[in-house]
C-alpha cells in the first residue's frame, strides 16, 4: 500500500467531504462549500488544500494556509484529518511535512492545528513538536427528538429578522460579525475589514443559510444575531452567535439563537451542531441551557517552524 499526497481537484470534492465526515461527523461540510472556500480565498491567505491518497483512494485531508486577518504576521494554520478506518498508514506524517513546507515557504513562523482530544492525536502533535494551547467543544443537540424554550414576548423597540431581509444590503451584518469576532477568545485573533471578501466566502458561501439566520435588532440597529450553515438535507450548524458591545447583557445572542432553532427544526433540520471556545463561560451556559451536550473536543497546537 502507497500513501501519497498532492494538491486538491475539483473532482475530490466529495472524497473529500466523506473524509471530512468520518473524521468530524459534528462539522456541517458539503462539496459546494469546498469547492468555494478554495475559489474565493484572498490571495493572502495562501491557502492550499492537500490531500492523502493510498492507492488512489481519498484517505485524508488538510487545509493550510496563512491567518492573513490577524493583525499578528506569520500565523500559519493546517487541519490535517484522516478516515478513522486508515490511520496508521503515515498519511497524517505525509499531509503534515507537506503543509509545514508551504507555509514556511509563505513565510509563516508559527503553524496553528486543531487535534482532537485524545490520547493518540495529542501524542501525535507533541511527537512533532506541537505544543497544546487553548480547548474548544465541538456540541450536539438533539432538534428531533428534543424540545426547544418557547420563544418570549419581545421587548419594546426589538425585533427579530432572518438573514434574507438584508439581502439587499447586508454589510450591517458584516460590521456586525466583524465586531463580534474581534473580541473571540482565540490564540489567533483576526480583524475583518474586507467586505467584499467577506461577502465572497461568508455571505455567498454555499451552505450560509439566509432564511435560517437570524438578526435581533434594537430600535432598527442590528444588535445581535445567529448565523446558520446547512448541508441543505437534515443537519444545521451555528456559524457563529454574538451580540455587538453596545447591546450586550440582555440576553439578546440567546434570543437570536433560540429563534434561529425554531427556524431550523420548521424546516426539517434533525440535528443542530455548534462549537465553543472552552474559555467561553457565557455561550458555553446559554447552549447548556438549550440542551446542548458536548460531543467531542479539540485542543489547538501550536510550533515554531523558524
Amino acid at each position: 500500500m502507497t500513501v501519497s499526497v498532492r494538491d486538491f481537484l475539483p473532482a475530490d470534492a466529495e472524497a473529500w467531504v466523506r473524509v471530512r465526515r468520518a473524521a468530524l461527523p459534528y462539522m456541517v461540510t458539503t462539496p459546494e462549500g469546498v469547492l468555494n472556500d478554495l475559489a474565493a480565498s484572498h490571495p493572502d491567505r495562501r491557502l492550499r488544500l492537500l490531500v492523502a491518497e493510498e492507492d488512489g483512494e481519498l484517505i485524508g485531508t488538510a487545509q493550510v494556509g496563512i491567518a492573513h486577518e490577524s493583525p499578528v504576521p506569520g500565523q500559519g494554520f493546517c487541519n490535517p484529518y484522516v478516515r478513522p478506518d486508515r490511520l496508521g498508514r503515515g498519511a497524517g506524517s505525509l499531509l503534515l511535512r507537506t503543509a509545514e513546507e508551504h507555509l514556511a515557504a509563505a513565510g509563516a513562523t508559527d503553524v496553528f492545528s486543531w487535534v482532537l482530544d485524545e490520547p493518540a492525536n495529542r501524542a501525535f502533535a507533541e511527537k512533532r513538536g506541537y505544543e497544546a494551547r487553548r480547548s474548544a467543544h465541538f456540541l450536539r443537540l438533539d432538534l428531533a427528538g428534543g424540545s426547544l424554550p418557547p420563544l418570549p414576548e419581545l421587548p419594546a423597540g426589538v425585533a427579530l429578522l432572518s438573514g434574507a431581509d438584508f439581502e439587499d444590503d447586508p454589510r450591517p451584518l458584516f460590521e456586525a460579525d466583524a465586531e463580534v469576532t474581534a473580541d473571540e477568545p482565540s490564540d489567533v485573533t483576526a480583524e475583518f475589514s474586507d467586505y467584499e471578501a467577506w461577502l465572497a466566502t461568508t455571505w455567498h458561501r454555499p451552505g450560509f443559510d439566509h432564511a435560517l439566520t437570524t438578526v435581533v435588532t434594537v430600535d432598527g440597529e442590528v444588535a445581535a444575531f445567529s448565523a446558520a450553515l446547512t448541508d441543505g438535507l437534515t443537519r444545521y450548524s451555528s456559524a457563529m452567535t454574538g451580540t455587538r458591545r453596545a447591546f450586550r447583557g440582555r440576553g439578546l445572542a440567546k434570543l437570536a439563537k433560540n429563534d434561529s432553532l425554531h427556524r431550523a427544526r420548521a424546516a426539517g433540520c434533525t440535528d443542530a451542531y455548534t462549537g465553543n471556545d472552552a474559555g467561553n463561560g457565557p455561550m458555553l451556559a446559554v447552549n447548556r441551557w438549550f440542551g446542548y451536550e458536548v460531543c467531542a473536543t479539540e485542543v489547538r497546537h501550536v510550533r515554531s517552524i523558524v
